[in-house]
């Protein structure tokens, strides 16, 4: 299997859709599939495809395509879905709320085992089967837990000091909502972080559509 970074980051992106559209093939009773009539049905070309999935080994076979549980499972693999990270979430506001409600984190590589917050009005709460946890206990849970991920919902004015903290507790895999720039000041360092800036979706959408 390809290296952590070896691989172009638009290619990584675009695995969860294969996984994705994959899972939904298997789901109408489709066993194999050709790249080329995965590409009508993804709008990317054939050649893209067999690119993209050559990166990791290929999983296809001339004249008769990919299987898809198999290629199913390789994707999994890859994305590692079948090795859960035991996670926590910093932040139990709207947006964290919502995550902790509606996200199966489960399926996705991550095992959400706690959610903190530190309103008084908030904690003790149940959010996705979850009591949220003062935020006081961070240090120790994460400790004894050896956390090594988390989802920060904070306020940007207290999310440098949030993930800072959570820097020092050797959690290196970030699910990032706020608007605190992580790799800019830990460039060169083992973290992996995935920024989620939803203004920035909606400006995209909106210069989408002034372009119609």
């Amino acid at each position: 299997m390809a290296k952590k970074y070896e691989v172009a980051l638009p290619v990584i992106r675009r695995l969860p859709r294969y996984y994705r559209f994959v899972c939904g093939l298997i789901s109408e009773g489709i066993s194999r599939i050709s790249s080329k009539e995965l590409s009508l049905r993804m709008g990317l070309t054939a050649s893209q495809i067999r690119q993209d999935l050559n990166c990791f080994g290929g999983f296809g076979q001339q004249g008769y395509g990919y299987n898809l549980e198999v290629l199913r499972d390789e994707i999994a693999k890859i994305l590692g879905l079948d090795n859960l990270v035991d996670t926590v979430l910093i932040g139990a506001g709207n947006i964290g709320r919502a995550l902790g409600k509606r996200i199966d984190f489960n399926s996705v590589g991550f095992n959400l085992v706690a959610i903190f917050d530190n309103r008084d009005d908030v904690i003790g709460r149940e959010i996705g089967g979850l009591v949220v946890k003062n935020a006081e206990e961070i240090d120790e849970f994460c400790k004894a837990n050896n956390i090594k991920a988390a989802v920060v919902c904070v306020s940007d004015k207290s999310a440098e000091d949030v993930i800072e903290n959570l820097i020092s507790l050797d959690i290196n895999i970030f699910w990032n909502f706020t608007h605190y720039d992580i790799l800019l000041k830990h460039q060169g360092e083992n973290l992996s972080v995935e920024n989620v800036h939803l203004n920035d979706s909606l400006m995209t959408l909106r210069y989408l559509a002034n372009c119609d």
